[in-house]
C-alpha cells in the first residue's frame, strides 16, 4: 500500500511536486494515465495500440536513450495525440550523485522531449535536486503506481490495484517496459475497460 499509493508524510518530503491533480482544478472523475522508461519497439507500439483500442491518450515518461536508439518511436507517441515527459537520460537515481549532475542529465532528455514534465525516476530525488528541478521542470510524481514491474504482482493484482486505488485526480503509473510486458498484456486493456465502465475520463497532464 505504501508503494501503491504513497502516504501523505511521504507527499509532504516533495514540496511542489505533483501526486494528484487537485479537485478544485478539474472535473470530477478525471484521471491521467502516464507510461514510464519507454520508448521500446516491442512493447511501446502494443501499449499505443491498446490505448487507440479504448479511445485514451496518456503521457508517457521517456528515456532519453531510449529516444536516441528508436526516434521513430518518439514521433509515433507524439503523432497519435499523446503527451512525453522527460525521464532523464539515463534513468539514473538520484541517490549518490550532485543536484548538478542530476540536472544536466534531466537536460539532456529535454532535448529530446522538448517538455517541462519532469517524473524523477525510481519516484525519488534528493530535497536539492528537487530545488534545482522545480526551476526548470513541473515535477510529476504519481497517486498510484500499478506495480506492473514488480515480480511480486502478477495481471490480477494489478488489475486489483487500480481498482481499489483509482480515485478522481490520480495520476497512474504503468511501463512500457519489457519488465512489465507480460503482465500488461491482460492488465492494461483489462484495467482500461474497469476505469471506462466507472466512467472515469482520460486527460493529460499539462
Amino acid at each position: 500500500m505504501f508503494i501503491e499509493r504513497p502516504p501523505e508524510w511521504f507527499r509532504l518530503l516533495f514540496p511542489g511536486a505533483v501526486f494528484r491533480i487537485p479537485e478544485s482544478c478539474q472535473r470530477p472523475g478525471k484521471i491521467y494515465i502516464t507510461f514510464d522508461d519507454g520508448p521500446i519497439p516491442e512493447v511501446t507500439p502494443w501499449v499505443l495500440d491498446i490505448l487507440d483500442r479504448f479511445n485514451v491518450k496518456a503521457t508517457f515518461f521517456m528515456v532519453g536513450q531510449n529516444i536516441e536508439r528508436h526516434p521513430n518511436l518518439l514521433e509515433e507517441v507524439k503523432g497519435r495525440g499523446h503527451k512525453v515527459g522527460n525521464h532523464t537520460l539515463h534513468h539514473i537515481r538520484g541517490l549518490g550523485i550532485t543536484s548538478r549532475e542530476y540536472i544536466e542529465d534531466a537536460e539532456a532528455c529535454e532535448r529530446y522531449t522538448h517538455t517541462k514534465l519532469f517524473r524523477p525516476p525510481h519516484g525519488w530525488l534528493t530535497p536539492s535536486q528537487l530545488k534545482e528541478a522545480k526551476k526548470r521542470y513541473k515535477v510529476v510524481m504519481y497517486d498510484l503506481v500499478t506495480r506492473d514491474y514488480s515480480k511480486r504482482v502478477d495481471a490480477e493484482g494489478i488489475v486489483k490495484n487500480v481498482k481499489k486505488l483509482t480515485r478522481d485526480g490520480s495520476i497512474i503509473v504503468f511501463h512500457d517496459s519489457w519488465k512489465s510486458y507480460e503482465k500488461l498484456k491482460t492488465a492494461l486493456p483489462e484495467s482500461l475497460k474497469w476505469l471506462k465502465d466507472q466512467d472515469y475520463e482520460f486527460a493529460l497532464l499539462q
